[in-house]
């Protein structure tokens, strides 16, 4: 085992949507974290492992900080200030823009509580003129005392090489946490119902994304053939949503299953046969039960 090898926790803030999970799945080199243009894609903190030579990174993905309107929202609140008590490092990221909202000033005051290094991440560089880059990290230089600012490109893969070195430079020499070839401590059950949600928060409306559950009710091998078979429910709130998600003929649905089976078979590296059902559970974002049934439980945070 290398004596200099670091290891250390690093939670990766934003606000919604301007792309944590891109950036993760990129350091890490596979898709881990679904990702949607859609705000409220990541809701349960998502640990991801980066092993090199030099240490162990583990990244806790968290679900943007923002004010919260229902009770999944608190919870996923609740999660990413939970999640910034346990690390050692924070990587904040945000859009290219020199104004700065409500939302980043929010984010500002719950890290000053926290006196930890914040390394900025200034992503989407790619979306604005070379010359603009230097007026927004003048302007995040005023906002907050960060450790280092790197300006990037998750999509593109601009600068992301810099990322990784200056994280281990606030870790401690310490041991692995998790085995070199741990990539991630989801059970495969959640990161398949993620696929899931994932494409159907791609193939549907503005308006239905965020009403939606998956769960997984089976996942086997079949006897003596290399295949899993795969059972799922979408979950929403009403039944006019049902009919959108199911599409005309089953057309959406159709296309929801046969996009997730293509992630799914490239993910698993096998045969899969996916059935997915719709089902309503109406207002379920605000029963605590119901979340609990969904994977969002309160009690874990």
């Amino acid at each position: 085992m290398n004596e200099n090898f670091k290891s250390g926790f690093v939670a990766i803030i934003g606000r919604p949507n301007v792309g944590k999970s891109t950036l993760m799945n990129h350091l890490i080199g596979q898709k881990i974290a679904i990702t949607s243009k859609k705000p409220q894609t990541t809701r349960n903190k998502i640990q991801t492992v980066y092993t090199c030579e030099d240490g162990q990174i583990v990244f806790l993905d968290t679900p943007g900080i923002h004010k919260a309107k229902n009770k999944l929202g608190e919870y996923m609140v609740n999660v990413a200030e939970q999640t910034l008590k346990d690390v050692d490092v924070v990587m904040w990221l945000v859009e290219p823009s020199t104004f700065i909202g409500a939302g980043e000033k929010h984010i500002a005051e719950q890290l000053e509580k926290v006196k930890l290094p914040v390394v900025l991440v200034i992503n989407k560089v790619d979306t604005i003129k070379r010359e603009d880059v230097l007026k927004v990290i003048d302007t995040y230089r005023k906002l907050y005392d960060f450790a280092e600012i790197i300006p990037a490109s998750a999509l593109r893969g601009q600068n992301t090489a810099d990322i990784i070195p200056s994280l281990f430079k606030y870790m401690t020499y310490g041991p692995m946490f998790y085995d070199e070839d741990t990539v991630t401590d989801q059970p495969q059950r959640q990161i398949v119902s993620e696929v899931i949600r994932e494409k159907a928060l791609h193939a549907l409306d503005e308006e239905i994304p965020h009403g939606i559950a998956v769960t997984i009710e089976k996942m086997k091998e079949r006897k003596g053939q290399p295949i899993i078979d795969i059972e799922a429910t979408i979950v929403c709130e009403r039944e006019s949503h049902k009919g959108i998600i199911i599409g005309k003929q089953g057309a959406m649905l159709k296309k929801i299953g046969s996009n997730a089976r293509f992630e799914i078979e490239k993910m698993l590296e096998e045969k899969v046969n996916l059935k997915i059902w719709v089902k309503v559970r109406k207002d379920w974002r605000d029963s605590d039960i119901q979340m609990k049934n969904f994977g969002y439980n309160k009690k874990e945070i």
